[in-house]
């Protein structure tokens, strides 16, 4: 039996797809089942719930082989750390005393890194608490999500205009969140493995800003640009959203940390999703879906 958390939103959900059409049992922890697609509902055990819960926890994690963690985002949390660690120490517990084999969690690339990082700092320390276990631990290690662009249809389509903190012309690792699915279903459906490893998730070739303007343009056929946001405007734009003041650090944290090279460079050999691909397969598909009457 796995267990899957967060299984209505954009990862957890695929996690949970991709072992449910494999014919392997599953057990969803989901704060709202009734957001769950009809096939889930129909043929996954369902606990209600959150995973920062040790009840729900105890319930979930009996008899299970293994589980799959993400932790969901709180704009209005008062602290980033102790956020991630309110879902990693239930986990913890729970795990040790129901004697679980193996964990995946979705963490971040560029532990290690010596500095604040913010949020990356947060899946860090979550990483520190879940390893505390002494299960078997894989820490997926995905960079920035390219489907945090979605977030910016309106604006590439209308203005030919995108818009991240990120220097223009320094590489910035990306990646799919399908390749992080993939990777931890597959993890999850094999019995085999052992130790505590982190595992990067990522893009082939990391790119600069100003050359995915210009994979965007080729994609769609006109022209992007990009255009860099100050801190300044990225903190007021979070503001804006109603997120805490210690999200809007930790994001403005995370921001500067990547301008500092948190994330490795690409290894050579790397199999994920490219952006071009990744441009043709969901963003062209999320825009036409969103077009004007």
């Amino acid at each position: 039996m796995i267990v899957i958390t967060t299984p209505t939103g954009t990862i957890g959900a695929a996690v949970a797809d991709i072992l449910d059409r494999q014919a392997i049992p599953i057990r969803l922890i989901a704060r709202d089942p009734a957001r769950l697609s009809p096939t889930l509902r129909q043929q996954a055990e369902v606990v209600t719930g959150t995973h920062a819960d040790p009840a729900v926890l105890d319930a979930a994690l009996t008899g299970a082989d293994a589980l799959f963690v993400l932790v969901p985002p709180n704009f209005g949390a008062p602290d980033a750390t102790e956020h991630y660690l309110g879902f990693a120490r239930p986990i913890a517990d729970a795990m040790r005393a129901l004697s679980v084999p193996r964990v995946v969690a979705v963490s971040s690339l560029g532990r290690g890194f010596a500095g604040p990082a913010g949020l990356l700092s947060a899946a860090w320390a979550m990483d520190e608490v879940l390893e505390s276990s002494g299960a078997a631990y894989r820490s997926l290690q995905p960079p920035f999500f390219m489907e945090n662009l979605l977030h910016q249809l309106d604006s590439i389509r209308d203005d030919g205009l995108f818009s991240l903190a990120a220097d223009p012309d320094l590489p910035l690792a990306a990646v799919a969140t399908a390749d992080i699915a993939r990777i931890a279903a597959g993890l999850l459906a094999d019995p085999t493995w052992t130790g505590q490893e982190g595992v990067p998730v990522r893009e082939p070739v990391d790119h600069t800003p100003r050359q995915l303007a210009q994979i965007l343009t080729e994609t769609l056929g006109r022209p992007v640009a990009y255009r860099q946001a100050t801190l300044a405007d990225y903190a007021a734009q979070y503001a804006a959203l109603g997120a805490s003041p210690a999200i809007v650090q930790s994001m403005v944290e995370m921001a500067q940390a990547q301008a500092a090279a948190v994330y490795p460079a690409a290894a050579p050999g790397g199999r994920g999703t490219s952006f071009q691909d990744w441009c043709r397969l969901v963003l062209v598909p999320a825009m036409t879906a969103r077009r004007p009457a």
